[in-house]
């Protein structure tokens, strides 16, 4: 597919370039310093890969770059994450935590004693609860609680409670107050 914002031309410069060993990003600044054009190196890439161009060979200057592995600032950075892991880690001898589990358990799940109708989304009504059953396996169906609802609520009485955190007293009873009204200054 030919890109309607090159024009060939500027595609025919950005291959004379490449064939001279210029980088892509090298070759995008002639072709806009030459054409007054504001192509981006993404571009230029993009363009040649579309143009079947081979990638430039790495120039000498460009062989001279200090690779990423052997940057300073990253070799700090690297031993402190690896002096905070070791930290982390466990101290021979020690032996497990005590009362940490070797395999935690489950987190236990509420239930409601209600049995759903299993209703298809579907056959479902605008009056019946949609809490869902099934869907936790690959291909399985997904069904629907299918009871009456409360009114404003999707879901049935039972369900509606499950859906809810567990209630929680508070720390102390809300007591009646009064608001006054007072003047602006």
């Amino acid at each position: 597919m030919q890109s309607s914002s090159w024009r060939p031309e500027h595609s025919e410069t950005l291959r004379e370039q490449i064939v001279r060993g210029r980088s892509y990003g090298e070759a995008v600044q002639a072709i806009n310093a030459k054409f007054g054009t504001a192509y981006t190196r993404s571009a230029a890439i993009g363009r040649g890969k579309r143009m079947g161009l081979a990638a430039p060979a790495p120039s000498e200057s460009r062989a001279m770059l200090v690779p990423r592995s052997q940057n300073p600032t990253k070799k700090r950075m690297r031993k402190q994450s690896e002096h905070r892991a070791a930290e982390l880690r466990p101290k021979p001898g020690l032996g497990p935590v005590e009362g940490a589990a070797e395999h935690p358990e489950p987190a236990r799940l509420r239930c409601v004693g209600i049995s759903p109708r299993l209703v298809s989304l579907l056959e479902l009504q605008a009056d019946e609860c949609r809490y869902p059953y099934g869907g936790d396996k690959e291909g399985e169906a997904i069904s629907f609680c299918g009871h009456p609802c409360d009114r404003g609520s999707s879901y049935c009485a039972a369900h509606f409670q499950l859906t809810r955190a567990p209630a929680t007293e508070p720390e102390r009873p809300a007591a009646p107050f009064v608001l006054r009204l007072v003047q602006a200054a």
